[in-house]
């Protein structure tokens, strides 16, 4: 990677030094209350220890390991459930052995894979989160994690010491447990600014597919809700907020992103089990695809052709409908684009960046897209920065999520700052680059003075 003109270069070269000023101010955090809650987790991971340990399960562990009883080896669990007990394996890693993985755990339904699940992503969050955060902290009490634009060949930011882009935010628990220790300043706010969808618009920058377009420009159509329809034969009246999640997050981004239908429909049908999915009024969908004549999920072998009146099936029919009819333009960007990097070895990112070198074909598609949306973001922060520092405002920026810019904003201050915010990110943007063709739009989250990251709130702009 690297920059082959002159707005690529004052780029990074100004992304540094707006960078370094965010890690010199740092985050505010929480010393005491980190403290407690490794206390309080280690009690846990104990008691839950001991209970697992009068389980069948255990027992049958113990009496086939003996002294070399490990509960933290995968391996041995799955010998344990799947060759011991007998329990049903609907994963396998690529070598065929049983999978432990949390996706395939989660289909075991007893109580001591789910206290090992639990315990798991307790001891991540004890050692990785908060010990890690507490290990980091400096003399001043705050932290001051180390932005980087060197290291992800993709050209989107990366962090370390701690990594402040990986703070948990999916579990909510662990959320609530790490997010916990993040304090606003005395008389200050966290706010959290960030693009919304701006990955989609920064694909549409590239293949201008008419169809993408016409959902990014118009408030009054959904891309996420049109294929969720689609996928559970759902109408405007039977969708749910959940049903949308999925066939945004385990349809829409998984296909952007180089997945295929034989994944989708395993996620999408896990879905709903995992989450209990029901059409507004009342329906399970699993009753309800039976209705529109979808029997079962289907062996989902990618060496077998899928079989009519199965989920697989129909979502092989979704996903060519998708590239080949509804984002045709779009699917076919990808082939060209594909194809031109193999005869040069190298592409050219809207943004003025050069990547050459072997990638795969989901890293040529991909890299392009996140490094262009990551570097709005950048742009925005470096000028948010420096009228922060023009107006001689008391609110700082203290971080930065990929699409998001997290500030540390005095109370007396946080219309101003969302109105900087606006305009930087929205619109300055734009007039710096006029090849982005797609609206921008920003969301804003906002904690109570002197709270902590756990407690923002959205706000509108």
């Amino acid at each position: 990677m690297k920059p082959v003109t002159d707005k690529a270069y004052k780029l990074f070269h100004q992304g540094v030094i707006a960078l370094s000023q965010v890690e010199s101010n740092g985050i505010r955090m929480d010393v005491d209350y980190l403290k407690r809650a490794i206390i309080k987790s280690d009690k846990k991971i104990k008691h839950i220890t001991d209970r697992m340990k009068k389980d069948k399960v255990f027992k049958a562990w113990k009496k086939k390991y003996g002294t070399e009883t490990n509960l933290d080896s995968g391996k041995q669990l799955g010998k344990i459930l799947f060759g011991v007990m007998g329990y049903e394996c609907k994963h396998r890693t690529a070598t065929g052995m049983p999978s432990t993985d949390i996706e395939a755990l989660s289909k075991v339904k007893i109580k001591f894979v789910k206290d090992y699940l639990k315990i798991t992503k307790l001891k991540k969050a004890r050692s990785t989160y908060l010990i890690g955060i507490l290990n980091h902290i400096t003399p001043d009490g705050k932290l001051h994690p180390s932005f980087n634009l060197n290291i992800a060949r993709t050209m989107r930011g990366q962090s370390n010491g701690p990594n402040f882009q990986n703070i948990p935010v999916r579990d909510p628990k662990i959320k609530k447990l790490v997010r916990q220790a993040f304090l606003a300043s005395k008389n200050h706010r966290i706010v959290e600014v960030d693009y919304s969808g701006a990955e989609i618009g920064g694909a549409a920058c590239y293949h201008k597919d008419p169809n993408m377009l016409k959902y990014i420009k118009n408030d009054k159509l959904d891309m996420h809700g049109d294929m969720a329809r689609q996928i559970y034969y759902c109408s405007k009246k039977q969708m749910t907020s959940d049903i949308r999640y999925c066939g945004k997050n385990k349809f829409i981004f998984p296909e952007f992103y180089g997945d295929w239908y034989l994944s989708c429909a395993k996620s999408l049908w896990a879905a709903i089990g995992e989450m209990n999915l029901e059409t507004s009024d009342g329906i399970g969908l699993i009753k309800h695809l039976r209705r529109n004549g979808i029997k079962e999920l289907g062996a989902c072998n990618p060496k077998e052709r899928p079989v009519a009146g199965t989920f697989e099936n129909h979502l092989k029919e979704i996903e060519d409908d998708f590239w080949n009819r509804r984002f045709k333009v779009y699917g076919q960007w990808k082939e060209d684009w594909w194809d031109a990097y193999l005869s040069k070895g190298y592409f050219d990112t809207l943004t003025g960046f050069r990547i050459d070198g072997e990638m795969n074909r989901k890293e040529v598609i991909n890299y392009p897209i996140q490094g262009t949306a990551f570097h709005w973001l950048l742009w925005s922060l470096i000028r948010v920065q420096k009228k922060l520092n023009k107006y001689k405002m008391k609110s700082k920026i203290i971080g930065q999520i990929h699409d998001s810019i997290v500030g540390d904003v005095h109370k007396k201050e946080l219309q101003n700052y969302l109105e900087i915010c606006q305009q930087v990110m929205t619109v300055d943007v734009r007039k710096h680059w006029p090849w982005i063709i797609v609206p921008l739009g920003i969301e804003a989250e906002v904690t109570p003075v002197g709270g902590n990251w756990y407690q923002k709130k959205a706000r509108e702009i």
